[in-house]
């Protein structure tokens, strides 16, 4: 073989070997590109109204509630409890206590009561016959002494002895008179004292089964509003035992054994941190996520905001946050007081803006910038931030629908 033969069998080798390496590297950054646009994450750039929010996280309380108190009766033991948690109207029985002692009691009273009135009237009765039997004696000594002063009117027309025997005679019966007149005064104040203490037994005891039936009747609690039963807990049997009330447990008078919240009141009590305190205002609308409803989206407005932080002692170390309040508008029938819930203070509006992923926004050179995915290549774009929220950004420099990669292309690139 010639040498000119074996040169150009060497240069068409080469060529033919640099041909296959220029294809095999345009195939691997093919490749390349093709797998990064399948592995890196994208969302699309979203135009719409952008609403600048404050989020805080509390949960739901009652604005109005109407507690329960156990009654100023002694010895009270319950009997039956409605279910707590569960809605009940106004006038609805909710506890009731064991009242068969109190009705022994009452039987006992009333039993002490008919006999003090029935001595009552038998003191009467007797005082009337006296009464009677007085007049009766009263009016004869009054008609002898008027017929011994007739006697002894006719001592100048009969013998000297008889007229002396007529005016012993009349002596003799107004003195009986007197005695009479004395009697029958002592039996009046006889017969008052005795109706009058008698009277008084049977007004105490008519006293005693007063207060007993009126016991017996506050042992039936009825229900102040309408909302849910919500039981307190009960520390007679030490802290280690602490359970709410229920059926068989003795309760003090004046207990509280719990509380009726109004549920058409409802609220959230919000935990808003001092950097976000000057963002918000009243009358700001509200966007509320119940953690347990997560499908029941709440609207709501702030109707109060503490003026001063308060230190909250149930987390290590202590924090201070303001509290704001906000009214739910249309509450739902199941809600209920002490839900966690999140809450979105709606601060301001922008109309039309370009909103993104915050995880899709990065810095550059201590610039914002996007990548944008355009056909299996990310290009970075610089933009401005508009606002901020937890979630998501509103910014300007790119156009609506524009797809926005979720990670750092040039960090990933450097991982590679």
């Amino acid at each position: 073989m010639s040498a000119r033969t074996r040169r150009i069998r060497f240069w068409i080798t080469l060529l033919f070997s640099l041909i296959l390496v220029g294809g095999a590297a345009a195939g691997v950054y093919r490749y390349r590109q093709t797998q990064a646009s399948v592995d890196l994450p994208v969302a699309p750039a979203r135009k719409g109204d952008f609403l600048v929010i404050v989020r805080c996280r509390g949960d739901l309380k009652a604005a109005r509630s109407a507690p329960i108190y156990a009654p100023n009766v002694p010895n009270l033991r319950i009997g039956w409890l409605a279910p707590g948690g569960e809605p009940v109207k106004a006038g609805d029985t909710i506890v009731k206590f064991d009242s068969s002692s109190a009705q022994q009691q009452l039987m006992q009273k009333e039993a002490q009561l008919r006999q003090s009135q029935a001595g009552l009237d038998q003191a009467l009765a007797q005082a009337r016959i006296t009464s009677e039997q007085d007049k009766s004696d009263l009016g004869q000594a009054k008609y002898t002494v008027e017929r011994a002063r007739l006697e002894a009117s006719k001592q100048d027309i009969v013998s000297k002895i008889q007229g002396e025997e007529s005016r012993i005679d009349l002596g003799v019966a107004e003195q009986k008179l007197k005695v009479q007149e004395a009697t029958v005064d002592l039996h009046a104040t006889m017969d008052r004292a005795k109706i009058a203490s008698l009277t008084r037994l049977r007004d105490q005891a008519k006293s005693d089964a007063d207060i007993t039936k009126s016991r017996i009747a506050q042992m039936e609690l009825k229900a102040p509003i309408d909302g849910i039963i919500t039981y307190a807990p009960n520390y007679s049997q030490g802290w280690t035992n602490v359970r709410p009330y229920k059926v068989g447990d003795n309760v003090f008078s004046g207990m509280n054994l719990g509380e009726m919240p109004d549920l058409t009141t409802l609220m959230m009590d919000g935990r808003v941190e001092e950097i976000d305190r000057g963002r918000i205002a009243l009358n700001n609308d509200v966007r509320e996520n119940v953690d347990s409803l997560p499908e029941l989206p709440l609207a709501a407005k702030i109707d109060q905001i503490s003026p001063l932080a308060e230190l909250s002692t149930n987390e290590w170390p202590p924090t201070r946050n303001f509290r704001a309040y906000a009214r739910i508008l249309r509450p739902d029938s199941r809600l209920r007081p002490g839900m966690n819930a999140g809450m979105d203070m709606i601060i301001s509006k922008i109309p039309d803006a370009i909103s993104i992923p915050s995880k899709a926004l990065f810095t550059r050179d201590g610039k914002p910038v996007v990548y944008l995915a355009e056909k299996g290549r990310y290009k970075p774009v610089q933009v401005q931030v508009q606002a901020r929220n937890p979630d998501e950004v509103a910014i300007t420099g790119i156009p609506a629908g524009s797809m926005v990669t979720l990670v750092d292309v040039e960090k990933k690139d450097q991982k590679k």
